[in-house]
């Protein structure tokens, strides 16, 4: 049987979606966020628009279809722009460094001192922790208290150090319509070595994706809570530690992404811990650089940890 040449007749129904594709990676802030923030819900899932272009690769490929290949370049150069730095290895340790570690341990979680020593194998600088519920935080106090004898807690919200903390005080991030007691913000001052530093742990209020699209609205608001609050620090150097319930691409959390670096390496996806989909634990920092970021084990928690380094300049 003759082998089937490659052809530019065939395969041009594949290059719409291609260029459809790249359009969504370079335009994303273009789709509208008006009905059910599907610009949000696009962006929370940017990095997956990768597969579609492998599909689209295999069935080109399958095709021989030359027009279809010339095509998928364009979303292979976008998704490369956007992520492709996300792939390289973080580099050498700097001698200005701070290792950190986020996580959600869950409400629910039932080994609270397990989780704790997993944490703490990382052997980071600071540890923030969210839904500390009562009956675990005395738990997660005792675990850690060695090797991290400095910590805040304020509401639901924790940070453990190995360095000196003062100036710990609750945040108010709370949304309008919240009416209940609800406290998820923190900021302290970290005596590090190298200076002082803000430390923000925050937990950001929940999404939800459902027909009608993605329900964000509180979680925006607090997201420009919290940014503003970033925004008047009078320290010059910031580290914020989160769950807050986003991508670094969505543009729901651009009140900080627009104040703050996010991590130039790895993709860390960190929820749900059983299949991650998307890194909604966030690292980042003014005056700094989160140099790279990767998940840890999972723990008892639905989210997974995640571990970034941090140099200071």
């Amino acid at each position: 049987m003759a082998q089937r040449r490659w052809s530019w007749a065939r395969g041009r129904v594949l290059a719409g979606p291609a260029v459809l594709t790249a359009g969504l990676l370079v335009f994303h802030r273009l789709v509208p966020n008006s009905v059910g923030r599907v610009g949000s819900l696009l962006e929370v899932f940017l990095p997956w628009l990768g597969l579609v272009v492998v599909v689209l690769l295999v069935v080109a490929l399958l095709r021989r279809s030359a027009t279809a290949l010339v095509a998928l370049l364009l979303p292979a150069a976008a998704w490369t722009y956007l992520f492709g730095g996300l792939l390289l290895p973080a580099g050498e340790s700097g001698p200005r460094e701070l290792v950190v570690v986020q996580h959600n341990v869950g409400d629910v979680n039932t080994d609270p001192a397990g989780t704790a020593r997993a944490l703490a194998e990382a052997r980071p600088d600071l540890i923030a922790l969210q839904e500390l519920v009562p009956a675990a935080l005395p738990v997660y106090g005792r675990t850690l208290a060695r090797e991290y004898p400095h910590h805040a807690v304020r509401g639901t919200v924790g940070l453990w150090s190995r360095h000196p903390l003062t100036g710990a005080r609750a945040l108010d991030i709370k949304p309008r319509d919240i009416t209940e007691p609800w406290s998820r913000g923190l900021r302290a001052v970290v005596h590090t070595p190298y200076g002082e530093v803000a430390a923000y742990v925050a937990h950001l209020p929940s999404v939800r994706v459902g027909a009608g699209g993605l329900t964000s609205a509180r979680r925006d608001e607090s997201a420009g809570l919290l940014g503003e609050a970033v925004a008047a620090e009078p320290l010059g150097t910031v580290i914020l530690l989160g769950d807050l319930n986003g991508t670094v691409d969505d543009r729901g959390l651009s009140p900080l992404t627009s104040r703050m670096n996010v991590a130039r390496r790895g993709f860390a996806f960190s929820f749900p811990a059983g299949l991650p989909l998307a890194r909604i634990d966030q690292v980042m920092a003014r005056s700094a650089t989160v140099t790279g970021i990767r998940a840890l084990p999972a723990t008892g928690s639905d989210h997974l940890p995640v571990t970034a380094r941090i140099t200071l300049r």
